[in-house]
């Protein structure tokens, strides 16, 4: 078995860069400009321009169309013309996981709109700050299934943090102030203003709004003190603490004060799938990450932890596994912004609601008061049972036996060669779990998946929109050849526009991980999941050529010897996209797994072993 990047370091601080302060979402708190007449058109204009947003990603259509027509003149905003309105939520995504700002998408009514169902859906699981703005037939026609009409808000409905109907253009200003402070602060999220047509010709005056008035809308962001005092005396006299990081902590941007209670606590750390380098892959502490394709140290000291505090995490299934055997000697202290998660899958004895920022702030002097009144805790023995874990049980892979790469260590060697200060960005699958697992993660951001709702295609276009927003950052889509074929045509628009992303298609000419499930349960019953993209048949479609066509430059890579120059080669080239076709393995499997639905004490390092933690430590 090869190992993997993560072998376990010494317990001695590591150097962490300082997090970046918050930027504003919304920009306008200066005296208002005179009142002046306008279209409802260039108000939607003008108040994009006033909020702050610098790139939109779109499409224009009949019911959108006014709009499109001031954009035309905005010497403020960037407007990209994606292939697909998918493409442009997924690309909004990206630069708002990327940069930390508002991302801000456009599509006319009906399909337009409808087409930007996934990318909203996929941003409200995993907490992204979104404003899709949609056309809509005129007011007059609304409910009587006029040519492309589509009730986008009642569709969007569940899978938004809020959303508008707008027909009086006097209400866009308020509105999009509105949408965009919505958007991003509290638990993040997407916010649909949808803008009848008549309102965008009518006329109006313009004012933008000095403050936003949202009656019940106050995010609690001050935790509890008391609370805050128990999660303290918990962590201070623990025997076996966990630390469980999720996405929350990359969204409040509270990296900096979540490696401060790492260190002052001495407690072991997971990172979820949404929280890779929220703490640094090379801090000791450090066991990787949780759940169904996590390290055995994660998921066993989840397991036999008698405390875990869950920072920005929200017990999903695929970290949990069964979830009534989840932890279950633990204490459960559970931190969030978002008071609904909490108690909503596991119960818990210490809950906080909060702004993670504040939360850690506040408890890091309350974990020192402790200290200085108790004395640290013991943890030796717990750490030499994790230390234990993580000799016997590192990341690894077998080489493979069929001739091709390996595709772990394809993604290792582009993580090794591209370096911390990359950006990587995954499609949904077993390229997704390899990517999570092989590459080390030193800085928030640095990592961006589809994660709760796990949408094929989103690499990408996301990987587009991140390089926008951090267009001097080396940024990779990590693809797989289904994933690839879903949303490869946002190839066409970074090339036209300029954006050189670099694309790794991990070619199985399989659909991978459903195959895996076939192997595992299926008995080896491989139903319509042969992609025909390599492995010796005609490559349907060819990507080098496909490459080519999209004014990209296409490489292909067959033999672990050519692996290394492959990249290198891919990284010198910073004028074009670049796409690389890497043959790899089929049979490739993501380990450590745990079957869906089943307890995490059930994990298989490996196909046939399955590590044992029963006895007392």
């Amino acid at each position: 078995m090869v190992t993997g990047p993560h072998p376990a370091p010494p317990r001695t601080p590591a150097p962490v860069a300082p997090t970046p302060a918050p930027r504003p979402a919304t920009a306008s708190t200066a005296a208002p400009r005179v009142s002046e007449q306008v279209t409802g058109a260039q108000s939607i204009v003008r108040s994009l321009e006033e909020v702050g947003a610098e790139v939109v990603f779109g499409i224009p259509g009949g019911a959108i169309l006014p709009t499109y027509d001031p954009l035309m003149d905005s010497t403020r905003l960037r407007h990209i013309l994606v292939r697909h309105e998918q493409g442009g939520g997924h690309a909004a995504t990206g630069y708002a996981q990327a940069t930390g700002r508002v991302g801000v998408c456009m599509a006319t009514s009906g399909p337009g709109a409808t087409n930007l169902v996934t990318p909203i859906a996929d941003a409200n699981m995993d907490s992204v700050p979104l404003v899709a703005i949609t056309g809509q037939v005129g007011a007059s026609l609304i409910g009587t299934d006029a040519f492309q009409e589509a009730d986008i808000v009642g569709i969007t409905l569940p899978i938004t943090k809020h959303n508008y109907l707008v027909t009086d253009p006097a209400d866009i200003p308020r509105v999009i102030a509105e949408a965009f402070h919505i958007a991003s602060t509290g638990r993040p999220g997407p916010v649909l203003v949808d803008i009848a047509k008549s309102a965008m010709q009518s006329t109006t005056t313009f004012t933008w709004p000095q403050d936003v008035s949202l009656p019940g809308y106050h995010p609690v962001t001050k935790p509890h003190a008391k609370q805050i005092r128990e999660a303290a005396r918990l962590l201070a006299t623990a025997r076996r603490p966990v630390l469980y990081v999720g996405g929350g902590v990359i969204r409040a941007r509270a990296s900096q004060q979540l490696r401060a209670l790492v260190d002052a606590s001495g407690a072991p750390v997971v990172t979820t799938l949404m929280a890779r380098g929220a703490l640094p892959d090379t801090h000791p502490q450090h066991l990787g990450m949780p759940g169904m394709h996590g390290t055995v140290p994660a998921v066993a000291a989840l397991q036999k932890a008698d405390l875990v505090v869950a920072l920005g995490a929200r017990f999903d299934d695929r970290v949990t596994g069964l979830l009534s055997s989840f932890a279950p000697g633990a204490a459960i202290v559970h931190a969030d912004i978002d008071p609904a998660e909490i108690g909503k899958n596991r119960a818990v004895d210490v809950p906080i609601v909060g702004d993670l920022r504040e939360v850690l702030a506040d408890l890091l002097p309350e974990l020192a008061r402790e200290h200085g009144q108790h004395g640290k805790p013991d943890l030796e023995g717990w750490w030499k049972q994790i230390d234990d874990w993580r000799e016997t049980f590192p990341l690894g892979y077998d080489e493979p036996s069929d001739g091709h790469l390996a595709p772990q260590h394809v993604i290792q060697r582009i993580g090794e060669l591209s370096g911390p200060e990359a950006t990587y960005v995954a499609g949904v699958g077993q390229h997704q779990m390899w990517a999570a697992q092989f590459i080390r993660y030193e800085r928030p951001n640095a990592w961006l998946n589809s994660g709760g709702l796990g949408t094929m295609g989103f690499a990408v276009p996301a990987a587009m929109g991140a390089k926008v927003g951090e267009p001097d950052r080396t940024v990779w889509a990590i693809d797989g050849d289904g994933c690839f074929q879903m949303t490869n045509q946002e190839l066409a628009t970074c090339t036209i526009n300029e954006i050189p992303i670099k694309v790794a298609v991990v070619n199985n000419s399989s659909l991978g991980m459903v195959r895996q499930w076939q192997t595992l349960f299926y008995e080896s019953r491989y139903s319509n999941t042969d992609l025909h993209t390599g492995h010796g048949t005609a490559r349907v479609p060819d990507f080098v050529k496909m490459a080519d066509a999209y004014g990209c430059v296409g490489l292909r890579c067959e033999t672990k010897a050519d692996v290394d120059a492959t990249i290198e080669r891919a990284l010198e080239i910073d004028d074009q996209p670049v796409v690389v076709d890497f043959t790899v393995s089929r049979d490739a499997m993501v380990w450590p797994m745990v079957a869906a639905g089943v307890s995490n004490d059930k994990i298989q390092y490996a196909r046939g072993i399955s590590p044992a933690w029963d006895r007392e430590d």
